[in-house]
């Protein structure tokens, strides 16, 4: 007779196991923590992390298995069909408080002032499972602090060494910055060198620590967890749309930690999201209307500086009127942004204020495989993408695909990027010859054989002066190896802009700015460093009447516009966004808006009320989005800019720290090590070619304007090119073309 299953109902690929009196059936090599917490059952636990690879090093989720002659670390013992676990016998639990009065030997009585006082995984487990009295009666250790950066504070006497943030930065990041040194009670973390963390991910260490030991520099004695109300809302400074929390007391954002979205950035927060809330209470922050009277700026009350627009705007309307827009402004205000430019007749309507080729009239599409199946895939080309920088998450992402897939991960790049995994190949040619890379045989056969494959473009190829011909080259790259085309929108909120009509139906951005409007009304835009072209758009601006509804009153504002109305920034507002996925994420208005700052749809509302234009009559946020419906708008092609045929090319990126308004205001990240001075990088051989040196100043010129530098010698950039980083204001006059480079 032949065998038959013990209970047919269980998968073939799953067993039976039983945790406190309870049958449970999991997936084979499950570990017993990984069923247990399935089934709701608590087992304790500080070195275990669900996102980490595991340890056992920590003992506390020692559990009693039948049949098994000692106590079994649950995080690191598979389950086995029949196997039947105790969490909380006799055994597991002596075991258990055992493990904790030692971890408990050496930590300081630091909870009064601890900044994880109140929220301390330590805390709670030592409630349940510690002694009301310790029997230790030597003198505790005392392990010195380290400096590890202006994001992340130390008070590693608190380390139980649990080793979560030495896994994290060497799995999760990929740059293995921190370590154990010395051995048994001696045992300390740290960084080894002494130097700051670098990781563009460094916070999230300090969400993994389950002690006081890293803690956030920045939110540090600023408030107890317990006087805080938590908000949900997003990251706003790229296309990833992060899910966080904004931590909020009195109305201040005092603290942003991630919201668990497995589709979308998991359980991690890139620095950038994690910190630029510092940047919300700048000392230039707009807090009251302005109006220039007579060239000098003076507060005005909302009814004089909404009918000073309305004026502006009723004098100039069709095509007079330019509107420009920032691609993180959110879907609502988008929509009330295009009834505007419609009711004022003007089809002078762009956000892709850092395109520069619009000959192809390509705009922002949501990616074409899903942020979260890009792990599945078995190849991904990088083309013109330093995604390190443009999307911290999906870097890491690809990290995690590589390490646990084996995928292949090939980059087509002007500069030879430091990715944080090991890449199939690398291709590292001037920007003008990237198209013609996509073209080489074998990166294609190593694509067509691949079932999954995605190429990633990037901001160096849709931003640069022929990024029409660079997209047709990723079309047919992707057409002919089958591989899904993923083109990473150059804006937190640039494809919700898109479906909400937020295009030109006469000029583009580029066109606005070579044919200067008679008025612009400018959203959400620091006019010296959002564009493309810095010097086109200060030159037009300069003789138009500019309408700016702004978050900050800095000086190229002021400089440029005739009135100044005070908006909210994202934190402040109810909103929606929508991701690189495609996917409509709203956020809810955490921090108060500042003295007499409004949300932008409301002032919109307002001014579109003095108009007397049609689809402003709604009365809240309910009745406008109720009124919203996605716009489809085909921007007509334009010519393919003009470039010098003479001198090096330029790849241009944006610098990681300076790539808007909020995040160049935020002081933490400012003096984070990746966030470098403004220079021209170039390889030593080209340098060598002009007869320069390292850290000379040189003089950089393009048709746009110049700029004073000094050089940096880089073995990664491509012979005939130049590195450049955007986002400073050195560097706003160059362009993306050509430039001469000669000795200041």
């Amino acid at each position: 007779m032949s065998a038959q299953p013990v209970n047919p109902n269980v998968p073939p690929d799953h067993v039976t196991v039983e945790i406190d009196g309870q049958s449970l059936v999991v997936p084979k090599g499950s570990m017993i923590i990984q069923a247990a917490d399935k089934a709701g059952i608590p087992i304790p636990r500080f070195c275990y992390h669900e996102k980490l690879p595991i340890a056992a090093n920590c003992r506390m989720c020692l559990v009693d298995v039948e049949k098994s002659p000692k106590p079994s670390p649950a995080c690191a013992t598979p389950v086995m069909d029949g196997m039947k676990v105790t969490t909380r016998s006799e055994k597991a639990l002596k075991y258990q408080r055992s493990v904790m009065e030692f971890l408990l030997i050496n930590h300081p009585l630091d909870c009064p002032i601890c900044d994880q006082g109140g929220e301390c995984e330590l805390q709670d487990v030592s409630l349940g499972y510690g002694r009301s009295v310790s029997r230790f009666n030597e003198r505790k250790r005392v392990v010195p602090d380290e400096d590890i950066g202006p994001l992340v504070a130390t008070e590693m006497t608190r380390c139980i060494q649990c080793t979560r943030c030495v896994r994290f930065t060497a799995d999760i990041a990929g740059t293995y910055e921190l370590g154990g040194m010395y051995r048994g009670e001696n045992l300390q973390i740290g960084t080894y060198d002494g130097k700051p963390l670098t990781t563009e991910i460094s916070g999230n260490v300090i969400d993994v620590c389950p002690v006081g030991a890293l803690t956030n520099k920045v939110f540090q004695f600023r408030a107890r967890p317990w006087e805080l109300m938590a908000r949900e809302s997003l990251g706003y400074h790229d296309a990833m749309g992060s899910n966080l929390f904004l931590h909020v007391r009195r109305g201040e954002v005092l603290r942003t930690v991630p919201r668990e979205n497995e589709a979308v950035n998991e359980c991690w927060l890139s620095d950038r999201d994690r910190y630029s809330h510092q940047g919300l209470y700048a000392e230039d922050r707009a807090v009251k209307p302005l109006k220039k009277v007579n060239g000098q700026w003076t507060e005005v009350s909302w009814t004089e500086g909404l009918a000073a627009a309305t004026q502006i705007l009723r004098e100039n309307v069709g095509d007079a009127l330019g509107v420009l827009v920032h691609p993180s402004t959110s879907n609502e205000e988008g929509a009330l942004l295009a009834r505007l430019a419609e009711g004022l007749g003007s089809g002078n309507l762009d956000h892709r204020l850092l395109n520069r080729d619009f000959s192809d009239a390509a705009v922002a599409q949501a990616f074409a495989t899903p942020l979260a199946e890009i792990e599945q895939a078995d190849v991904v080309v990088l083309f013109g993408s330093n995604v390190r920088h443009e999307l911290p998450l999906l870097h890491a992402r690809l990290r995690k695909a590589h390490i646990q897939n084996r995928t292949q991960i090939h980059s087509v790049n002007p500069v030879d990027f430091d990715f944080a995994f090991t890449q199939a190949s690398r291709t590292v040619v001037a920007p003008s010859q990237l198209a013609a890379a996509l073209d080489d045989a074998a990166l294609r056969d190593a694509v067509k054989g691949a079932t999954r494959a995605v190429i990633v473009v990037g901001a160096l190829a849709e931003n640069h002066p022929q990024a029409a011909t660079l997209r047709a080259a990723a079309r047919d790259f992707a057409a002919a190896t089958g591989a899904s085309l993923c083109r990473i929108p150059q804006g937190a909120n640039a494809v919700g802009l898109v479906s909400q009509g937020v295009l030109p139906t006469a000029r583009d951005v580029a066109g606005m700015l070579a044919q200067p409007r008679q008025a612009y009304v400018l959203y959400g835009i620091e006019p010296g460093l959002d564009f493309a072209d810095a010097a086109a758009a200060r030159s037009a601006l300069a003789g138009a009447k500019v309408v700016a509804f702004s978050q900050f009153a800095c000086a190229s504002t002021r400089d440029v516009a005739d009135v100044i109305l005070p908006i909210g920034a994202l934190p402040e507002i109810d909103a929606s966004l929508t991701n690189l996925d495609g996917r409509v994420q709203t956020a809810r208005a955490a921090g108060r808006l500042p003295v007499e700052a409004r949300e932008g749809w409301r002032v919109l509302r307002a001014l579109g009320g003095e108009l007397g234009l049609a689809g402003f009559e709604f009365i809240d946020l309910v009745g406008l989005r109720a009124g919203m419906q996605n716009r489809s708008v085909n921007p007509a092609a334009s010519a393919q800019p003009a470039t010098a045929s003479d001198g090096l090319e330029v790849a241009a990126t944006a610098a990681i720290y300076r790539t808007d308004a909020v995040v160049r205001r935020a002081a933490a990240l400012q003096s984070h090590p990746l966030n470098i001075a403004p220079c021209v990088a170039m390889h030593p051989e080209q340098a060598a070619q002009l007869q320069l040196g390292a850290g000379q100043m040189v003089k950089v010129g393009t048709d746009a304007g110049k700029a004073t530098l000094p050089v940096v010698l880089d073995k990664r950039v491509a012979p005939g090119t130049v590195w450049i980083e955007s986002g400073h204001g050195a560097t706003a006059p160059l362009g993306a073309g050509r430039v001469t480079v000669v000795a200041a």
